[in-house]
């Protein structure tokens, strides 16, 4: 398994002035869900960040996105590691499979593969 991105996510009720904030900083929209919305650089394509009001399916909302290229060994190593899983394992309508899990730290971390 490897990590193909790490995305923050950072809380927001106001979804368009946050935008508008890091376009100030040079982002740009690149998706835009309503609820979430991913923000990238155009010239480091690599480079992004979610603005979030709340999580659509989950009982929390994330802190951290990590995608991976296998989130089903990722779920089972975090599983068996005993973590503590807070969504499980599903296929998403918006075309992601994931999993939400909390850190030693207390971190929410969204774990994700696209299908």
């Amino acid at each position: 398994m490897s990590v193909r991105r790490v995305v923050p996510n950072i809380r927001s009720r106001e979804l368009s002035r946050s935008s508008e904030f890091y376009g100030l900083l040079g982002l740009e929209e690149v998706m835009n869900h309503g609820w979430i919305m991913t923000l990238a650089s155009p010239g480091a394509p690599a480079a992004h960040v979610s603005i979030m009001t709340g999580d659509r399916t989950a009982p929390v909302t994330p802190d951290l996105s990590i995608e991976v290229d296998d989130v089903d060994a990722a779920y089972a190593a975090v599983r068996d590691a005993g973590a503590e899983i807070l969504h499980p394992l599903q296929d998403e309508e918006w075309g992601v499979r994931r999993f939400l899990v909390r850190d030693p730290g207390g971190t929410v971390v969204n774990v994700l593969g696209h299908l």
